[in-house]
């Protein structure tokens, strides 16, 4: 059954690559994402989480099942997409990387990096948009992936392992950061991590996907007041809950 008030809505979704043998790598797939909800997803690798999301971005087919943005089929552009590696371009200087989405979706270029240079402070960027992709940090990068993801102009982000190569440090900075910059923004936001302190902390709900073919096997609601500080990862009902769920990933192998 489809839920047509979500924005993000999957039902029934099954996908078998053709062998042989024939791979089944998600079977069973139903979830719904509210409109400004902030779901992320959670699961063994190869369990399929990065598939789905690149399912939902229009860049796969089902073999069978729905998955739908806005109550339509999903299709190429519909929602914002951003890969685990950030994929800068070399050759073009931070401000050109950060409107290279725009420019592609015809906003005229000047637009697009006016648009693009009034973010870079929001970004933790001011200063570096000159900046070549070679002069960044890696959590400098990652901003600046993000921040072209944003300027796609969609209400939907779908953000595959976005912090999954940086250190612990910088990881636990970034989500902080993200945090922020979501509160202020509130779109609809499915995020695939491994990291499951990560997905308590920046979600409204925890997803949970069993060993391939995946399927959801738990839904798990974050009730944790917002804005969270980072020293919230250390209190009793965030660790219980992580334990919860780091229990149910063990129990589902």
């Amino acid at each position: 059954m489809t839920d047509p008030a979500a924005v993000v809505d999957v039902a029934s979704l099954r996908l078998v690559f053709d062998g042989p043998p024939p791979l089944a790598v998600l079977d069973g797939v139903d979830l719904s994402v509210a409109d400004g909800e902030f779901v992320s997803l959670v699961g063994p690798s190869g369990c399929g989480k990065s598939t789905l999301l690149r399912i939902l971005a229009g860049l796969l087919a089902p073999t069978s099942g729905t998955a739908r943005v806005h109550g339509e089929p999903v299709g190429v552009g519909r929602a914002a997409f951003m890969p685990q590696r950030d994929l800068l371009l070399p050759w073009r200087r931070a401000l050109d990387n950060a409107a290279l989405g725009a420019d592609i979706n015809g906003v005229p270029g000047a637009v697009a990096r006016a648009r693009a240079g009034e973010l870079f402070g929001r970004f933790g960027l001011a200063g570096f948009e000159r900046a070549w992709p070679s002069e960044l940090s890696g959590g400098m990068r990652q901003r600046l992936a993000l921040l072209r993801t944003f300027l796609l102009g969609r209400d939907v982000l779908l953000l595959d392992e976005p912090f999954g190569a940086l250190d612990a440090i910088t990881r636990r900075d970034m989500y902080a950061w993200l945090q922020q910059v979501w509160l202020a923004d509130r779109r609809t936001v499915v995020f695939v991590t491994h990291d499951v302190e990560e997905a308590i902390y920046l979600s409204d709900r925890v997803l949970l996907l069993s060993p391939r073919p995946g399927r959801v096997v738990a839904d798990i609601v974050v009730d944790t007041s917002r804005p969270r500080a980072p020293d919230v990862v250390t209190e009793p009902r965030f660790v219980a809950m992580k334990g919860t769920i780091l229990a149910a990933l063990e129990d589902s192998r």
